[in-house]
Formats: C-alpha cells, structure tokens, sequence
C-alpha cells in the first residue's frame, strides 16, 4: 500500500518535504525490509526522519542508520522510562559520549510513564533528571515522554527548564490543559495519528487548534499508533513513515489550514528545534 501526497492535499502539487520527528527506526519489526520502508517513505515526501533512540542498545543502533543516511537522518540518544531501572553510572557515561555525537540531535526520549510503571517511579525520576541535566550539559533539546504522570513531570521540568535549549512533549496525546503546560514550558508538541482515531484521539482535533503554528510537530512514532483511519489497513498493522501525510492531512483538516502551509511549517519547525541544516 502507497499513500499519493497529492490525493491528501488541497491542490495537485505535490507536498513541501515532510520531516518525521518520532520513527523507531531501530524496531526489530523493520529488520527485514528497512530499506523499503525508508523508500516508500521518501516516495511519498518524507524525506527526513528523526530515529528514537530508547535504550543505550536502540540508540546505538540509531546512529549506525544515520551513518548509513547522513542526508536522511539524524537520531536521539536516551533511555525511556520503560527502562529507567538500566541507566547506572556506566550507561550514563556512555551516553554522556554518544549525546555528543553529531548524528544525535537531542537527549531522549527520556520521561516519566506511569501508565505502564515498567521502572519504578524513583528510578523513572533519577534517569529523567540525569538525562536532562545531561541535555544541559551537551546543549541539546530533550525528546520527551509523559504519561499519566504530568505532575511529577512538570515539577521536574521546572526544575531543570532553565538550563535547557529546548524540547518537544513527543507522541502527545493528552489534553488542552497540558498543552498549555508544555507550551508555557516553551516546548514543541508533537502530534500522531493517535488523532486519527475516533475512540480515544478526538479530542487532539480541538487540541491542535490551540498549538501555535511555530510549536506544531509531527510524527509516526512508527512502527507503533497506525492511524485507525486508514483505509484499506496494511496487513501487518505496522505503522510506517509513509503514512505521515496521512497525519499532517488530519490535523490541518482540525485546524483549518491548508495541507501545503502545514507541511511548510512543521518541517521548519523541526529543523530549528534540531539545528538541521535545511540543506
């Protein structure tokens, strides 16, 4: 299955190129046909992808990717809170050095999930904190996860904000009250195809009208969030790159806006955040 950028667009040009800003890219689930994944991405405009770095494994694998497609791609380097309880001294050394490197962009996708509570909060909190202080240190943006935990989160951000260049609240996909949080906080908020399902996403379409225009992201956050919309659904309900213009459709329909400017904008936006050369 292939998504025409053309057919989701108001004209028959086709779209500005797209910049998927959360992509697992490292996901054993793309093991077997990466490199198709990555073209049919690029066929249908998204021509750059931000690969999540999760663990010190999946990050390190990240880079490697970006080595491979240095034009494509750039990648983070963090421990998600799943994995809070892995982050000793010897992990946060080796990522002191990999958040250094110049295919990494920002330090993450580091947070707090007590949804899940696969790390215990204590341990969820200490990693969060040493991965922003860490932030700090390499003067990089912070790749964010929250959830269900927004108060011990803002209580950590505003402890550590100031000495931060930047971030984005990724994967968001709670309310209007906690986008203005993170929007007071200066952060990016980045939106899914969790806003394309009608069970548990409708309310994002109300959300993204409140999200200014120079905050506004978007991504996959494949292989994970298929947008439930889609029409006929791939076998595998794996959710690729290709299908962010599917997304970028969906929230421009929310807001009013022509698919064309959106697309302009996110990809600007992503590329201030990350300090990506536009060429």
């Amino acid at each position: 299955m292939t998504v025409d950028p053309a057919r989701l667009s108001t004209t028959s040009r086709p779209l500005p190129a797209l910049l998927d800003i959360g992509i697992n890219l490292a996901h054993d689930s793309f093991d077997q046909d990466r490199d198709a994944v990555i073209q049919r991405a690029a066929d249908v405009g998204v021509t750059r992808m931000l690969i999540t770095g999760s663990s010190l494994a999946s990050t390190q694998t990240a880079i490697a990717l970006v080595q491979k497609h240095p034009k494509q791609m750039r990648c983070t380097a963090g421990v998600h809170p799943h994995h809070a309880v892995e982050l000793d001294a010897a992990q946060l050394q080796a990522f002191g050095e990999l958040a250094r490197r110049d295919e990494v962009v920002a330090v993450g996708e580091c947070g707090l999930d007590y949804f899940r509570n696969f790390s215990p909060h204590e341990a969820q909190i200490q990693a969060f904190e040493a991965q922003l202080e860490l932030a700090g240190q390499v003067r990089k943006p912070v790749f964010l996860h929250q959830r269900d935990a927004h108060a011990d989160f803002m209580r950590v951000m505003g402890k550590h904000r100031a000495q931060l260049t930047g971030g984005v609240a990724h994967c968001f996909t709670a309310g209007l009250e906690e986008a203005r949080a993170y929007l007071d906080l200066d952060l990016y908020i980045g939106i899914t195809g969790w806003i394309c399902d009608e069970r548990r996403g409708h309310h994002l379409r109300e959300v993204v009208r409140h999200i200014p225009a120079d905050r506004l992201l978007i991504e996959t956050d494949a292989p994970y969030l298929l947008p439930r919309d889609l029409q006929p659904k791939p076998q595998s309900r794996r959710n690729e790159p290709m299908y962010l213009p599917h997304v970028l459709a969906a929230i421009a329909a929310a807001r009013g806006e022509a698919v064309e400017a959106l697309a302009e904008i996110t990809t600007a936006n992503a590329l201030r955040l990350f300090h990506w050369p536009a060429a």
